[in-house]
């Protein structure tokens, strides 16, 4: 699928010459890449609500960051997420009032908080992302199981080389 609906609009680049912005591989990984980021935010919005409806778009990469990370401080969720404390502080608020996290104090350091998905949160986080690997399974499922994992192999260096 490409952005413009048809893949055939115009591969124009920046002209830098050397650089490889007007290589025809960059360009058509700029336009996919575009694409997938623009169904998986709109996915993350439907899987948020099937968490919980009042549960903002945002705030469900932090459950699943807990989920898949345990308890964490706010300071590194914020972090890894790549958003400002006060933002974290907000979300994580409203995710306490849902009933999907708590907070504890660190152990380690008795002026922080650890926060973690309560019972709830992973119960319902883990029935979303079951359901999401079970889409991926029945829309993939004419892939090789080798060109799937080549996949995941190929988006977990590039999400690597995307954190330096």
């Amino acid at each position: 699928m490409h952005e413009d609906g048809n893949g055939d609009g115009p591969r124009g680049g920046s002209g830098v010459s050397g650089g490889g912005l007007d290589q025809p591989e960059f360009l058509d990984l700029e336009r996919e890449l575009t694409v997938l980021f623009r169904r998986a935010r709109a996915k993350q919005g439907e899987m948020a609500r099937e968490v919980h409806p009042d549960l903002e778009s945002a705030a469900y990469g932090l459950l699943v960051r807990l989920d898949d990370a345990g308890r964490q401080r706010a300071t590194e969720l914020a972090a890894y997420i790549g958003v400002g404390k006060a933002t974290m502080s907000r979300q994580l608020r409203a995710l306490e009032d849902l009933g999907l996290v708590a907070r504890e104090p660190d152990p380690a350091d008795g002026r922080a908080w650890l926060v973690h998905l309560t019972e709830v949160g992973r119960s319902r986080v883990a029935k979303v992302r079951e359901a999401r690997r079970a889409r991926y399974v029945e829309q993939l499922s004419h892939w090789d199981r080798r060109e799937v994992a080549e996949l995941a192999r190929l988006l977990n260096q590039l999400n690597l080389g995307m954190e330096k």
